[in-house]
């Protein structure tokens, strides 16, 4: 038989979704807030979306012939979707290590979770926020620890100037500012 006949089955390494690889193997970083965000995502896909579109499947497909039912078939795609979702956040939050930049808060090193504002050799000014992976919003200006931009800074002072290889060639950055997260108030005993 022809394979243009028979039914393909999507079984591709479902968990890489567009997965950035942790270098080396080793912790997923990530700070107390993007954790939270990633966990409160995947209890809203367990505890509600999921459920919700397992009633719809059921209920589709006690209506009969499934090959051509929309809400079936639609449910079905969606339900991989959603368990997809659900183990890629899963492996994820397993593998995070969170970590919280207010411990370094007063200091002037580039550390994990540093907001730093630098110059650039054309007189502009950047401010940027150091990140896990799994948080990096460019538009919002937090860049992910692994960026070329955050490895250039990291562990670098205030007043400090770093190399940035980029494609138009070695660019200077000089650090402005460092600033962390004030720590949480201590809970009144």
């Amino acid at each position: 038989m022809s394979k243009a006949f028979t039914k393909e089955v999507d079984h591709g390494d479902d968990d890489e979704l567009p997965d950035v690889r942790v270098p080396g193997g080793g912790k997923n970083y990530m700070t107390p807030a993007g954790y939270a965000r990633l966990r409160g995502e995947l209890m809203h896909l367990i505890d509600e979306e999921r459920p919700r579109v397992v009633e719809t499947v059921a209920w589709a497909a006690s209506n009969g012939d499934r090959s051509e039912n929309g809400d079936y078939l639609y449910g079905k795609k969606r339900l991989r979707e959603i368990d997809r979702r659900i183990r890629f956040l899963t492996k994820r939050l397993e593998r995070a290590e969170v970590v919280d930049p207010s411990v370094h808060h007063g200091k002037d090193q580039v550390f994990f979770g540093a907001t730093v504002t630098y110059a650039r050799r054309d007189g502009s000014e950047v401010t940027v926020t150091i990140v896990g992976i799994d948080e990096a919003d460019s538009i919002h200006g937090h860049i992910s620890w692994i960026s070329p931009v955050a490895q250039a800074l990291l562990k670098a002072r205030e007043g400090d100037e770093v190399r940035l290889q980029t494609p138009g060639g070695v660019e200077t950055l000089e650090i402005l500012e460092v600033r962390y997260p004030a720590p949480a108030a201590a809970d009144a005993g």
